[in-house]
């Protein structure tokens, strides 16, 4: 014991660990545990682990022989369907499903979020399309009754929602507006699980152990398999795993007196849970949660015996600057402000709110309390998410410099205390300065699925041809989801930030089809766009829609132009001529970049192709935007041995209804390189140094 005790002591011990466990997961990367589900089983069984419904899209997570979990999504015809399965599924059923493995895509637009390494984190491999449901058995566990009834009781509570969140760490039923606002303002790490909630039930739990006056020992014990059930009972996060793990070890520690430090309990913590499961390290709640915690942890003198605002306040700066690579490489925006708004939101959330939670779980009275203290949450915050103040868009660099930024932040604080401000304002200097390495033209065609969206980018102005767009037909009202995704806030946006890029000096629409122009509004409302620029022709009730929102925000627009001079570059707009279709109408749009000639025939069909053929000249297009996704209706083989394209890009969806691209048009491409959307991903041909460069991001 004397030995043991004098290496936990030894800080070189702790390192050594830490060393080997990246090691290790390292080898875990390179060496991952294959799957023993078969990609071509048409029957899937397995244990319920979590329900979600949403509108008529029933999604399932299942544990698959107690070893590896697999997504299943299953979506209701009818009504009654509906009902019925939603009163039969609950929590630890087995159920089989008859229907079809699909493999997980990555992401096919550069730089936005990833589904396949968030799914990753939780050993899926695959997402099983039912088609029919049985349960085979229902017979439940202990665990999953008291998880069930839970829920179940919740679900009778106005505030249901917030308290699944603040409790059990379920983000599903709250909208993702709100949860977006939470993000931008730099305050979601309070609604993720943590060691402020685990210490907050710990206290709860020893105080009223005290009253009935139980050793100090066994109160601990008592404490330990209470937060056991609890880290189990929300679905083991990472942030939570973390808590619950540390507060284990310090028990341990006080209790056999090993005195070693909290840094190095933290660092035995950190190994563990990488050893539990290596793929932690994409979890952003994983990351801001250990980085946070070790700043903190390590600061802990310089926070000690200040007093509670001005704590408060120091805690928020040191949790910001931190964060600031991790925010900066996942997000490409910094909110400066959130450092003000945390010194309000953190005691409003975890001294109010949270403890409500738990208050209105054993007195349901105050539900109502604690819904009226919501609205002023959900006010706030999407009050302040529009506020441009303090906020700065970052472009995405190589992940050694946000290494190298933590590598000054240490020597600031291990060497020179009194120079970190300096030394913080030369990173942020030499940070911006990167901005130049996008100092290039290139054009990028981004997958929005059966959809249109080009990105026109110049080292001067940025040009957005189309938005794409998914129009949802719901036959009834049961079936419209809640948290539907967005085109343009979940890859447009994201990606624009990644660049540096701030705002679109022209949104350029082709015509007015949702599918070209459906994120418009969502768009001009999340992101700085200067001008819009419309078709010929009369304005459809979605081109109405928008200019609604120009006027609103005094954005400029314009219809029916023929040309666009912008700084040394014009763009022509072929086609003027007013039909009695949105797809003839189009614009099309052509220009020369650095010498290549790019052609963008929106919808256009063979009758505008015969028109500008009839008016221009037109030879040897380097890259052709495909006419109407590949459809028959355009792409005639005279205008294409006409204006004879080197490369041919169609934007199309996989496995689409329409059949697109057409076998015909292929054909009369076969002379040009093409790229398809549906199976290249985004394309983006990039002019350095007058040549060009055509790069893929393959889903």
């Amino acid at each position: 014991m004397i030995k043991l005790r004098t290496l936990l002591l030894y800080d070189k011990f702790y390192y050594l660990i830490l060393l080997l466990t990246i090691i290790i997961t390292v080898v875990r990367f390179y060496f991952p545990n294959k799957s023993f589900i078969s990609p071509s089983s048409n029957i899937i069984e397995g244990t319920i682990v979590s329900i979600k419904y949403d509108g008529n899209n029933l999604n399932l997570l299942l544990k698959v022989n107690n070893r590896e979990n697999i997504i299943c999504n299953y979506y209701f015809k009818k009504y009654s369907e509906y009902s019925s399965i939603k009163k039969k599924l609950l929590l630890g059923q087995k159920i089989r499903l008859y229907g079809n493995i699909n493999t997980i895509s990555n992401n096919s637009v550069d730089n936005t979020f990833s589904y396949k390494k968030y799914l990753k984190i939780k050993h899926i491999n695959y997402i099983f399309s039912a088609k029919k449901i049985v349960v085979i058995n229902n017979r439940i566990g202990p665990f999953y009754i008291i998880k069930n009834l839970i829920l179940k009781y919740l679900s009778f509570f106005k505030s249901g929602s917030y308290i699944k969140m603040l409790l059990l760490g379920d983000t599903s039923f709250v909208s993702n507006r709100v949860i977006d606002s939470f993000r931008k303002n730099g305050i979601s790490h309070l609604f993720a699980i943590s060691g402020t909630q685990v210490t907050v039930l710990a206290e709860f739990i020893v105080s009223n152990l005290k009253r009935v006056s139980v050793k100090e020992k066994n109160r601990y014990i008592v404490v330990n398999i209470f937060i056991f059930f609890y880290m189990f009972l929300t679905g083991s996060p990472p942030a939570i795993l973390r808590a619950v793990l540390f507060f284990l070890l310090s028990s341990i520690n006080k209790y056999n007196y090993f005195y070693v430090t909290n840094l190095n309990l933290f660092i035995l913590t950190l190994c563990i849970t990488l050893l539990i499961n290596p793929y932690y390290v994409y979890d952003l709640g994983f990351l801001y949660s250990y980085i946070i915690s070790m700043a903190l942890i390590m600061c802990s003198k310089i926070l000690d015996d200040k007093k509670y605002f001005y704590s408060l306040f120091l805690t928020s700066l040191i949790s910001f600057l931190v964060s600031i690579p991790i925010t900066l490489y996942n997000f490409y925006e910094l909110n400066f402000m959130s450092i003000i708004y945390n010194l309000f939101y953190v005691p409003f959330v975890n001294n109010l709110l949270f403890p409500l939670a738990i208050i209105s779980i054993f007195f349901y009275p105050f539900d109502y309390v604690l819904s009226f203290f919501i609205y002023i949450l959900e006010s706030s915050s999407l009050f302040l998410s529009s506020v441009s103040f303090g906020r700065i868009v970052f472009p995405k660099l190589s992940i050694l410099y946000y290494l190298l930024y933590y590598v000054l932040l240490f020597v600031i604080y291990k060497y020179n205390k009194k120079i970190w401000w300096f030394i913080l304002a030369l990173v942020l200097i030499i940070h911006f300065n990167f901005y130049t390495i996008f100092n290039y033209d290139y054009v990028y065609y981004f997958d929005v699925k059966q959809g249109d969206s080009i990105f026109f980018h110049s080292t001067n102005y940025n040009i957005l041809i189309d938005t794409g767009g998914i129009e949802k037909h719901y036959q009834y009202s049961w079936m419209k989801r809640e948290n539907s995704s967005s085109i343009s806030i979940n890859l447009l946006i994201p990606y624009f930030k990644s660049k540096g890029i701030k705002n679109i000096d022209y949104l350029i629409l082709s015509h007015g089809d949702y599918d070209h122009m459906g994120e418009a509004i969502n768009l001009v409302n999340n992101f700085k766009v200067e001008k819009v620029i419309f078709n010929c022709g009369e304005f459809n009730d979605l081109e109405k829609e928008l200019i609604k929102i120009l006027d609103k925000k005094k954005i400029k627009y314009y219809s029916c132009i023929k040309e666009l001079n912008i700084d040394k570059n014009k763009l022509y707009f072929l086609q003027t001529k007013e039909y009695d279709n949105e797809n003839d109408n189009s614009n099309v749009i052509y220009t020369e970049l650095n010498g290549y000639k790019f052609m963008f025939m929106g919808d256009a069909s063979v009758t505008t192709e015969k028109e500008i053929l009839d008016k221009y000249n037109l030879p040897n297009i380097d890259v052709l935007k495909v006419g109407h996704h590949g459809s028959k209706t355009s792409s005639s083989k005279s205008f294409i041995n006409e204006i004879n394209p080197k490369y041919s890009v169609i934007s199309v969806g996989k496995n689409n209804r329409y059949g697109h691209p057409n076998k015909e048009v292929l054909e009369n491409l076969d002379k040009s390189k093409i790229y398809r959307t549906d199976q290249d991903g985004s394309i983006m041909f990039m002019i350095k140094n007058n040549k060009l460069r055509i790069e893929t991001c393959s889903p």
